[in-house]
């Protein structure tokens, strides 16, 4: 069932809302895209989901997706999920923490993964 990112927010802590609003807006901002918002996070795609959030425990936690291996220092880890995807999770306390390199990583993941990759 999908639902909207409003429903998706009621009841969650104020400050991670304003991280996940701040963490959208920089996704929005990367390029056209389909929002999937569901019970327990929102997704971002073009043909391929490229980024994707929830909030958990007061933190923002994101994925996001990439054709190469990133380094930040809110990455709790990188995984392959193809052989040329590697999907990044982020936990994210503070405004700050989403800095210029999470926008221009959205950009790319929007670019290059967003399209599909074969």
């Amino acid at each position: 069932m999908t639902h909207d990112v409003d429903t998706y927010l009621a009841g969650k802590p104020p400050a991670a809302v304003e991280l996940f609003r701040l963490f959208r807006a920089l996704v929005l901002a990367a390029g056209e895209c389909e929002e999937r918002v569901h019970r327990t996070e929102v997704a971002w795609a073009d043909r391929r989901v490229f980024a994707a959030a929830f909030i958990m425990s007061g933190r923002l936690e994101v994925a996001i997706d990439l054709l190469r291996q990133v380094d930040h220092p809110a990455l709790l880890l990188s995984f392959p999920t193809t052989m040329k995807v590697y999907t990044h999770r982020f936990s994210f306390a503070a405004a700050d923490q989403l800095d210029a390199d999470i926008a221009a990583w959205l950009v790319e993941a929007h670019d290059d993964v967003g399209p599909g990759t074969r």
